[in-house]
């Protein structure tokens, strides 16, 4: 990015004009009719106008300043690969304004994996990058966060990629058989055919990854194994990265069964959102259980990921905030109610 010109406009407003090198690059920076430049100029509450590959920014010293970093972070962003979306730009743009410029660069360097598609796949928030770091570096880690904040996603990028480095012989993937609205005994077909509509989420991640034929060979050979968690029973896992997703269905019972499988040269990553349990109100689950005891136990990281992660659509995001001021205006009626 090549920084052409900066100029007092008078009463305290600024003018900085910016030139983007490449067409290509900014195709995909500015977005599809510069909806992207239109997420940050709101954000910042500036004018950013496009001529060309110039885009000019008018406002405040510090809002003209802001801009032209955010604007450098995300052209780093889209040169190493990565597809920019209005919440990657909204999020970018906050890290600047809070001085976090830093962490945004490390961001847009921290590739977890290249799918075979050529897709890098990296975190996209601090958050994130916390999750990611702690499973390089523990072989227990517990992921706790609401919808679309990236937890079962990050966690098959790393089984995937230390598969493919030779790190690991296998990858295992499950979830407790806990059906959220609807009977698994009521679904056609066999045990295997009730099960994969159930388990699809994890498999829809991974072909994201790897190619799909590739996918189903690695499956026949069992070197990637789907399955219920009842399956893990009586078993000891080796050399295999181990992912529990929905974790928060789990009985503390389950948990413990899970988590003492860990064998030699494994890891396990265990995901769930503890505002979506689907157990009845009598059964505790595992995750909150796992919680309470192993917190602190030296080996095990605890992660919490929050609506500030969600990379979902930007509504996504949205929802999880209106949720939890539903939930939390819900808990204070019921206080009230008590104390009558």
């Amino acid at each position: 990015m090549i920084k052409v010109r900066e100029k007092p406009l008078g009463h305290g407003l600024w003018e900085k004009t910016v030139e983007l090198e490449d067409n290509a690059v900014a195709a995909v920076l500015l977005g599809r009719h510069d909806e992207n430049l239109k997420v940050m100029a709101s954000e910042l509450e500036a004018r950013l106008i496009v001529r060309g590959n110039e885009v000019h920014i008018r406002g405040t010293k510090e809002q003209v300043e802001v801009a032209a970093e955010a604007l450098e972070q995300l052209e780093q962003m889209v040169k190493s690969g990565q597809k920019i979306t209005r919440s990657d730009v909204r999020y970018v743009t906050q890290l600047v304004k809070e001085g976090r410029g830093l962490e945004a660069e490390a961001l847009a360097k921290d590739v977890i994996l290249i799918s075979d598609r050529g897709k890098p796949i990296r975190p996209k928030t601090e958050g994130q990058r916390r999750y990611v770091e702690a499973m390089r570096n523990y072989d227990i880690v517990f992921a706790i966060g609401p919808a679309g904040t990236g937890k079962t996603y990050l966690a098959m990028a790393m089984a995937v990629a230390a598969l493919k480095s030779k790190q690991v012989a296998r990858i295992i993937l499950t979830r407790p058989a806990v059906e959220a609205g609807e009977k698994l005994g009521f679904l056609p077909g066999d045990i295997r055919e009730k099960f994969d509509p159930y388990l699809r989420p994890l498999y829809d991640a991974l072909v994201d990854m790897m190619d799909p034929e590739k996918c189903e060979r690695l499956i026949e050979r069992g070197i990637i194994e789907i399955a219920p968690l009842a399956y893990m029973r009586g078993r000891t896992l080796n050399d295999a990265f181990i992912i529990l997703d929905e974790a928060q269905n789990t009985s503390p019972e389950q948990m413990k069964m899970f988590l003492t499988r860990l064998g030699f040269g494994s890891q396990m990553v265990i995901t769930g959102d503890i505002t979506q349990i689907d157990l009845p109100k009598s059964r505790k689950s595992g995750l909150l259980e796992a919680k309470r005891i192993l917190e602190g136990v030296e080996g095990i990281a605890f992660v919490y990921l929050t609506d500030k992660d969600a990379v979902r659509h930007e509504l996504v995001q949205r929802i999880i905030l209106a949720y939890e001021r539903d939930e939390a205006r819900g808990e204070r009626e019921e206080r009230r109610e008590e104390e009558r």
